[in-house]
């Protein structure tokens, strides 16, 4: 993948997907933003981008506040001069794993807010940057829960659900301005959500394990490979498409 000098903001970044994929980007020599809510967490992963001879600068960021994320955008275009390409990443699950009557209205308000709206800010403040260049490629972080259903967990389904959405109708709107929008979908990741839910019984791990036709849950490195691949030149007659990493679960 020629990923060369090519300017990258990654939201989540400190932790997880986000900062498997901030690594790989930086290891193929691209210059890469690294946002996160936690900014010891941000700086972390930065320092050893760079320990590693990668280009890497780390900013806090709440992908709720949309004045953060133009914030976090302007940052990254004065620093570098440009946007080459948007990762929206950051996300949460409900603390709760409740039927829908009985979903918490806390659940409801932060993980939409986090993980619908963050991605509407992310992307509407990138492509008003890219359309200025005339460039650009966004991939935007969605799940399985986004494709299928996913019992006592509305919250997260409904907001992943349309995070699909939101990149195949941005991808229609902006297909012939040279920006291409993608989307990944993980299966069961190695990450703070998975270990979240693991936890919710002893005999979890196992139980979910029986659902993945390869008997093992996916590593935060094999979702940043298909990021990278969709950010890339690689994948550039690829708009508007979901990119499904589980293991077979969805079979």
């Amino acid at each position: 993948m020629n990923l060369a000098h090519k300017v990258v903001v990654i939201t989540g970044a400190g932790s997880g997907i986000g900062a498997a994929t901030a690594q790989l980007f930086a290891a193929h020599n691209a210059k890469v933003v690294v946002s996160d809510i936690h900014l010891e967490n941000a700086q972390k992963n930065a320092a050893a981008i760079t320990a590693a001879g990668g280009i890497a600068i780390a900013i806090k960021t709440n992908v709720t506040s949309f004045e953060e994320v133009e914030a976090l955008i302007a940052f990254a275009v004065s620093k570098y001069g440009c946007l080459d390409i948007m990762v929206n990443n950051a996300g949460i699950g409900g603390k709760h794993q409740f039927k829908t009557a009985a979903h918490t209205l806390d659940d409801w308000h932060n993980v939409i807010a986090v993980n619908q709206t963050g991605v509407f800010y992310g992307m509407k403040l990138a492509l008003q940057q890219m359309l200025i260049q005339g460039y650009g490629s966004i991939v935007n972080v969605a799940s399985l829960a986004g494709l299928k259903a996913s019992g006592n967990n509305l919250s997260y389904s409904a907001s992943k659900f349309a995070v699909v959405g939101m990149t195949k109708s941005a991808a229609l709107e902006y297909g012939r301005k040279n920006i291409r929008i993608n989307a990944v979908c993980p299966g069961f990741t190695h990450s703070a959500l998975l270990e979240q839910l693991v936890a919710v019984s002893p005999d979890m791990e196992d139980k979910l394990k029986r659902y993945i036709p390869m008997g093992r849950f996916g590593e935060a490195e094999e979702i940043a490979e298909a990021i990278c691949w969709l950010a890339s030149e690689n994948s550039k007659f690829i708009t508007g498409q979901t990119i499904t990493l589980d293991g077979g679960t969805s079979l």
